[in-house]
Formats: structure tokens, sequence, C-alpha cells
């Protein structure tokens, strides 16, 4: 499930989190995650550092998820993830495209994770599908998501259709995959650098709590008043 590396300049390798929707085995989200995650890892190697990656594969959550949906309890494995999530210096988040914008089950995985656990993180968004028409859902849908969450997304996203993966470019296609793939990864480096703090002109990260870990529900209904006492003001 890791990746690690070893420890950078900074003194311990960045952590990145990648998170692919993909349904099928192989999956095309996959492959497009895998490409980002490997355009990240070279651009951190260009400025001596290395990155300790952790795969988490949305559809082996999928029971947790929905089970954390209802009762508000994750399981071991989606614990486990968050935890991963909370202490991610980068994101990758890949989803397929279905009826014009994000996976139910990407969606899902992330309205189970604790408010403020990725604010302020570097995220590199993508997406996948048939073709190229639906790019734009990432634009609509993705980034206006990422956005309420608080995260920093970077400037450029990628969505892959089905004939990017097949189709032969050379490294001076500025529409390649392989370029498009590249220019993202390099920008979430450089996000990841200033979160850091590697690199100058870093700001504290923004997280939920100086512990930069999950939410309890006493920190959520610490403030609760009944409605009986509402009512009686």
């Amino acid at each position: 499930m890791s990746t690690p590396q070893n420890a950078n300049a900074a003194g311990r390798p960045l952590n990145l989190v990648v998170v692919s929707a993909g349904t099928s085995v192989p999956s095309s989200t996959r492959m497009l995650a895998d490409r980002l995650t490997s355009a990240t890892r070279h651009a951190l190697a260009r400025h001596g550092h290395d990155v300790h990656v952790t795969v988490l594969e949305a559809r082996e959550l999928a029971h947790e998820v929905v089970d954390a949906t209802i009762t508000r309890f994750p399981g071991e494995r989606l614990a486990a993830a968050m935890d991963e999530i909370s202490r991610a210096d980068g994101l990758i988040a890949v989803t397929p495209t279905y009826n014009q914008s994000y996976s139910g089950l990407f969606k899902a995985l992330f309205d189970v994770i604790e408010p403020g656990a990725i604010a302020g993180v570097p995220v590199a968004l993508g997406a996948t599908g048939g073709t190229a028409r639906h790019s734009l859902a990432i634009d609509y849908a993705l980034r206006p998501m990422f956005a309420y969450l608080k995260a920093d997304v970077v400037p450029t996203t990628v969505f892959a259709a089905s004939e990017d993966f097949g189709s032969v470019t050379t490294s001076a296609d500025e529409d390649s995959l392989a370029t498009r793939t590249g220019r993202v990864g390099t920008e979430l480096a450089d996000y990841m650098l200033r979160f850091a703090g590697v690199t100058g002109g870093a700001v504290a990260p923004t997280r939920a709590d100086e512990g930069r870990g999950r939410r309890t529900d006493d920190d959520e209904f610490g403030d609760f008043v009944p409605m009986g006492d509402l009512l009686g003001r």
C-alpha cells in the first residue's frame, strides 16, 4: 500500500497520498493516477527530495465508506486511510466520469473524511472518461468540491480519454498525456515543497487542529444546545 523512499534534505520524505476511484482491474483511472504519481516523484527528485507514496483504492474501501456514511464510525481500514490523508503533504485525486461528474464512490469517500482534513493541502485533480467531451467535469464538479474542502488545488488538471492511453505522441507534443501529467506533477511538487516549509514563502499548514488529526465527536458537539433550551430563550 505504501512505497517508502529515503529521507529528504528536510529530514523526512514528503507524504503523497493518491486516491484512485476506479472500479475495474485494470483501471484507466488508476493508470492516470500512477502517471501523476510518477511525474510528481520525478519533479521532487529534481529538487533533491524524496517522497513516501500511499495509494488508496476507493473500491477497496467501498463497504466501509457506506457503513461510515450511516453510522459515522469508520472501520479499521477506512480509519487508517483517513489518517494517511490527514498527514498528507500532497494529494492526487482521480475519478472516473459518471453522468458528467465524479463517481458516487469518489464523492462518498471525501464525504466521510473529517472536516478540515485536507484544508490547505496541495491537491492535483484528474479524471478519466470515454471521450474528451467530458473533460470540463473537472472544472465544474471536482474543483468546486475541493474548494469547499479548502484544499489548495494546483492550477492545471488532467482529463484522460480512452484514446489518450493508446495514442502515439512525441515528447514535443504539448497535448500528449505525458506532457500534461508532467506539467501537473511539477506544479504539485512545487506546492508540496511550499506547504511542507521546504522552500521559501511557505505558510503554516491549515488544518482542523494543530495535531493534523481527526476531529472527535466531543469536539464536534461541544457547543451543542438542546432544542428545548433554544425554544425557551
